[in-house]
């Protein structure tokens, strides 16, 4: 502004409210955006910030949700190198993908989920998009009931659940309550908590559900309760919203981990299923991942698909090539997918046997607590049952990096570690 405008602007205020409040007036208005509260930092982020100050020797970080091998690296899988070199050799463009995503891809990615034979994909019956990752379809599918949901917009949350979760219901307005899961008793499922929670439930509510590797509990239902849980969930005709983050990440077994998703699918409930190949591809910063309404019929999923698109289109226009390029070569290439499996196995084998060392640490050392649910849980994360004055004492003595409910990230603990962990959790809970 020049100074004789600025001058002239100054001079009409002060005719008008007078000088005091002119000179408030531009302070308040030096910044735009002076009035906002810092918010709160992320409890992850701020784990591994302490981490990486710390320069003790036998410092161990578990608290990062990511895969890493035994000597504590990121890892890179051998299909994921391979694809890579074919898709450089294929010297390919950098034009837009379709607002839905490549149709390959979709295709593809809900093969997977839904299995080779699913009645859904032969109806035509599934509205499938690609998403930015698993968070990307949580956000896109929350944002798809709120708008075109038609029964009680409310959705029941298992407790705990990942905190991102609450996060996105609280951007996007949608109310959420609780239903119980983790029993700190048993540090298992509560099985008879959520069937009597689930139960009181209204009807045509929405509630969600963690495919397989509960984050952050690790703790899964067997296929007996998942049956249980589908017969009360269609009898209170409640909507299902799946996220499965962790497909073959579990236990290995791609068809294994998404038996839940069958499960209901078969059972007649219309789900909706968030996928990521964030840890079962390790494309952590690719962003892939896919979205899955099933509709009942090919009409009511091609008229799905236009408002899913709608709601893109408004978004981010068109999801990005590179990472839904990789996971279609690995999945469409049965040499690359067999290469995968295998690759995905070896992942779930090594944190499987890093939770019976674990365990294995903290019994031969004496502790006089059950700690069986170390290798009864499963997936990237595990419940310690420490308590939040252990953890603390944990990171302070021992340099153990963890988040105060005692969740550890299995992916951490490697063969170099393991004893002096095993060590520390014995000392802080004797």
């Amino acid at each position: 502004m020049s100074q004789s405008l600025k001058k002239l602007s100054v001079q009409v205020l002060k005719n008008k409210h007078g000088e005091a409040i002119i000179s408030n007036f531009l302070r308040a208005n030096s910044t735009w955006w002076g009035h906002i509260q810092m918010g709160p930092p992320d409890a992850i982020l701020g784990i591994t910030e302490a981490f990486k100050k710390d320069t003790d020797p036998k410092k161990a970080n578990l608290g990062v949700g990511a895969y890493r091998d035994d000597d504590g690296k990121p890892y890179i899988l051998p299909s994921v190198r391979k694809a890579e070199q074919i898709l450089f050799n294929a010297a390919l463009n950098h034009e837009y993908a379709p607002i839905s995503g490549d149709p390959e891809y979709t295709a593809a990615v809900a093969k997977l989920a839904f299995g080779e034979n699913s009645k859904v994909l032969e109806e035509k019956s599934n509205c499938t998009v690609q998403t930015l990752s698993g968070t990307g379809a949580l956000r896109l599918g929350l944002e798809f009931v709120m708008k075109h949901y038609a029964k009680n917009k409310e959705i029941w949350l298992p407790n705990p659940t990942w905190g991102n979760h609450h996060q996105i219901c609280n951007m996007i307005n949608l109310p959420f309550k609780k239903y119980r899961y983790f029993d700190p008793k048993t540090n298992g499922f509560d099985i008879e908590g959520a069937k009597a929670d689930i139960c009181k439930i209204p009807e045509g509510s929405i509630i969600l559900l963690h495919a397989c590797a509960h984050n952050p509990t690790g703790v899964d239902p067997s296929m007996d309760q998942w049956r249980q849980l589908s017969e009360i969930i269609q009898f209170k005709k409640l909507l299902p919203f799946f996220d499965m983050a962790y497909q073959g990440f579990a236990t290995g077994n791609v068809d294994g981990d998404a038996a839940a998703v069958r499960l209901f699918v078969e059972d007649g409930h219309q789900v909706v299923l968030c996928q990521s190949f964030a840890k079962n591809m390790g494309l952590y910063g690719e962003r892939a991942g896919a979205l899955t309404l099933c509709c009942g019929t090919a009409e009511a999923a091609a008229k799905t698909m236009s408002q899913v698109k709608i709601m893109i289109r408004t978004m981010y226009s068109n999801p990005p090539l590179y990472g839904a390029r990789l996971v279609k070569t690995i999945l469409t290439n049965d040499e690359l997918r067999s290469q995968w499996l295998c690759d995905v196995k070896l992942m779930a084998n090594r944190i499987i046997t890093m939770r019976q060392k674990l365990r294995e640490g903290i019994e031969s050392a004496g502790n006089k607590h059950s700690w069986r649910h170390i290798t009864d849980q499963i997936g990237m994360f595990c419940y310690t049952g420490l308590k939040p004055e252990q953890v603390e004492r944990l990171t302070k003595e021992f340099h153990v990096y963890l988040t105060k409910d005692g969740r550890i990230s299995v992916a951490g603990v490697t063969s170099k570690n393991v004893a002096h962990i095993a060590a520390g959790i014995h000392k802080v809970s004797s």
